[in-house]
């Protein structure tokens, strides 16, 4: 069934351009060195995309392996990438280790204590813990902080229930403060050489994500990557390595018009009354809100398109319905397409933009679009 017909009987939907995402990881294998493995990043439902059809075209696509955040994900996905390497982004509870290695998954170690549990699960289970060590060189959060690394990296090198497959760390600030980036790449390239040459060489070394595209020199021990809202058609950070590539949006959310009315001069619109208008207004109330993924923060500061033209939001987001003024669009009837993201007609509303009204950040934005926004996709079909 193609993406207009899916979408003709919802609500509220997103449609996601699967060829986008093939044109997107296409540009980004191109651009990266040969040895370099891309690390697909499909954690919280491919960032609302959804994970199962997403992954699919990543594979397809040719991304080398996945990420995502704990085990549950990664059970998920292994439905869909059979023989995938898929590394555990999150530190993993206990009781979750038995499931973790009978699914093959990649642990990240984030403490010798978590270090020592995981061992204590390959004894009971009799399975290798295939393991990445991270370290926290400045993020304040998972990873082991980077004084105490080279102790774990001895007991992970000294251990025969670890297969050590990788280490790696998380720039906190890569999209803005370049020094304090470069400080956390040097506390990392300096623990690096505290791994024997002969264990380094065999070890998958990652640091970038999409913010942060820049290690990729012929001197530089990095040779993997991890993709995350590049791959969604987001464009990466001034200072990337691949800051010169424009992906193309992948995901587009739109929703019906239920109900269009005019009021009088004074009326007060939507909750608490933080709207009065200011002349006789024609509304369209559209059934999208933040119980779809509209946040309140874009009350009275954002804008839907309708017909082509921008509706500006009257009011208060509500959870089922949000409220734009159509006076300027007379033709607006019911059952038209509010479009909330992404192109209608000759205009577009970025992510970008729309975080600008909702105090939010890109993958916020995009994670926060609830399971009640049906899923469209489009295929190389439609």
């Amino acid at each position: 069934m193609s993406a207009s017909s899916n979408a003709s009987a919802a609500r509220a939907w997103v449609e996601i351009d699967l060829p986008a995402i093939d044109r997107n990881v296409g540009r980004i294998k191109q651009a990266l060195p040969p040895h370099v493995r891309y690390v697909a990043v499909v954690k919280a439902d491919a960032y609302g995309h959804g994970m199962p059809e997403v992954a699919t075209r990543l594979l397809q696509a040719g991304v080398d392996c996945f990420a995502v955040a704990n085990v549950a994900e990664a059970a998920k996905l292994r439905e869909v990438g059979h023989d995938a390497d898929i590394l555990l982004l999150s530190p993993t509870l206990p009781n979750e280790l038995p499931r973790a290695l009978a699914l093959g998954l990649d642990v990240t170690l984030n403490s010798l204590e978590e270090a020592q549990a995981v061992a204590t699960a390959v004894a009971k289970s009799g399975l290798k813990a295939k393991v990445h060590v991270k370290v926290d060189t400045g993020m304040g959060r998972a990873g082991v902080w980077h004084e105490q690394a080279a102790e774990l990296f001895a007991f992970v090198q000294a251990d025969a229930a670890f297969e050590w497959r990788g280490v790696y760390t998380h720039f906190s600030d890569a999209d803005s403060d370049a020094a304090y980036t470069a400080g956390q790449r040097t506390i990392f390239l300096t623990l690096l050489e505290r791994i024997p040459s002969t264990v380094r060489a065999g070890l998958m070394i990652h640091a970038d994500n999409s913010a942060g595209l820049e290690s990729f020199s012929a001197s530089a021990p990095f040779n993997a990557v991890r993709v995350g809202l590049m791959q969604y058609g987001l464009p990466p950070s001034t200072g990337s390595f691949l800051a010169s590539l424009r992906p193309e949006p992948v995901l587009s959310f739109h929703a019906r018009v239920v109900l269009v009315k005019d009021l009088p001069a004074g009326t007060a619109v939507s909750y608490n009354r933080t709207k009065i208008l200011s002349r006789p207004t024609r509304v369209a109330i559209v059934a999208v809100g933040y119980g779809d993924g509209v946040p309140t923060a874009a009350s009275n500061r954002g804008f839907f398109l309708v017909r082509g033209q921008r509706c500006p939001i009257l009011g208060r987001v509500t959870m089922d319905q949000t409220i734009v003024d159509v006076t300027d669009v007379p033709s607006v009837v019911v059952g038209d397409i509010a479009t909330i993201l992404g192109a209608q007609g000759a205009d577009r509303i970025t992510v970008a933009e729309f975080c600008a009204w909702a105090d939010c950040i890109p993958w916020e934005a995009l994670c926060t679009l609830t399971q009640r926004v049906q899923r469209v996709y489009r295929t190389d079909r439609t």
